[in-house]
């Protein structure tokens, strides 16, 4: 069994509180906004969705690391957290397949982590007092240098970060004869999403998420798919007026997470930050039109205004979060276009909600024989 000498480490909260814990991954220091995931399994997906880009990570399963690392098991191009804190950062793994371990992708990644530290203690104070800030440093222990430089840290409300996980080039992925040619607008897209559309016979071109509308429309698409990704809807004027452009064509539009925030804002409809956002691929969601629940995967620290959507007589919804009635999904009336908080793709997570492609390939077909 490998060991490795660990140096002390600090979690140091925006409100003044601190644990204490040992370095792990890459020596150095990182700020963001603290947040948790309950998911037992999938750690190598989470750690790399773009969603979240920004944010130190507090993993709530003990073990992490187990089953070790393998480049196939990603969401994106490189680990997206700004840290991670866990209870056991493990080294060795047993899983034959996995071709290097947590600590030497960490490493490689230039990312920092704490481990040995109470999660519990840590989940109860956030899920409590709320989301915060917070800085991980595994290499100064002097508490009032690590304030100073949390101070300077901005605040995740206001700001916007999907122009730092999209892609800079457009690209093409699928078979180029394809039935159905669908835009992707990358606003911090995971590659299962791509995946999905590809495997029910899609052509997808993924865009960066400064793509004139004019531009994609020249591709002539089927229809349009605005991803997930990070940071305050709000804060993206530019992709807000480029889905308002697509509905006014009425040309068969699906927002997953991020992607639903910028259609209801396109709808006229707000969105607030979450006092603690939803992060796990355990939440229950009930589908309104047809009376199911599924288990759903989250991430997502923004909602749609509850109150403001039941009364637009514009949109409909259509899912709702058993735990806390959030808004889940919604669809726009009398046009092609629906979208939902949680991900379908679920990578890590339940298949539940994978008949929402089924459906976006539905309307494709619809829109396509009435064309």
């Amino acid at each position: 069994m490998k060991q490795i000498e660990r140096s002390p480490a600090i979690l140091l909260l925006e409100d003044g509180t601190v644990f204490y814990g040992k370095s792990a991954g890459k020596v150095g220091t990182s700020t963001g906004e603290i947040c948790f995931n309950t998911g037992m399994t999938g750690y190598q997906e989470i750690f790399t969705d773009p969603s979240y880009y920004g944010q130190i990570l507090v993993a709530t399963h003990v073990h992490i690391g187990n089953y070790g690392v393998h480049p196939e098991e990603v969401e994106s191009d490189s680990i997206k957290i700004s840290s991670l804190v866990c209870r056991n950062f493990n080294v060795n793994y047993s899983r034959k397949k996995a071709l290097q371990s947590i600590e030497e992708y960490f490493i490689e990644q230039n990312i920092p982590a704490i481990t040995d530290i109470d999660t519990r203690a840590v989940v109860r104070h956030i899920r409590d007092k709320g989301a915060m800030n917070a800085v991980v440093s595994t290499e100064i222990q002097d508490l009032k240098e690590l304030r100073e430089i949390l101070s300077g840290t901005p605040s995740m409300q206001g700001l916007e970060l999907s122009s730092k996980v999209t892609t800079r080039k457009a690209y093409t992925v699928g078979d180029k004869n394809a039935r159905f040619r669908i835009a992707l607008l990358d606003i911090g897209a995971k590659k299962n999403i791509i995946r999905s559309l590809v495997e029910r016979g899609c052509l997808v071109h993924v865009y960066p998420m400064a793509t004139p509308y004019a531009e994609m429309k020249k591709w002539e698409p089927d229809g349009y798919m605005i991803s997930n990704g990070p940071g305050d809807p709000a804060a993206m004027p530019g992709v807000v007026e480029t889905v308002k452009q697509i509905l006014n064509d009425n040309i068969p539009l699906f927002g997953i997470c991020l992607g639903h925030q910028i259609l209801a804002l396109a709808c006229g409809i707000p969105t607030y930050k979450m006092f603690n956002g939803h992060r796990g691929i355990n939440h229950p969601v009930k589908n309104i039109l047809t009376g199911k629940c599924e288990i759903t995967s989250q991430n997502h620290g923004f909602s749609v205004s509850e109150e403001v959507i039941r009364k637009d007589k514009g949109v409909e919804v259509t899912h709702v979060n058993l735990n806390d009635g959030t808004i889940e999904g919604f669809r726009v009336k009398n046009k092609a276009a629906f979208s939902v908080q949680y991900h379908p793709e679920a990578s890590p997570g339940p298949h539940d909600a994978r008949y929402l492609f089924d459906e976006f390939i539905g309307l494709l077909k619809r829109e396509k024989v009435t064309a």
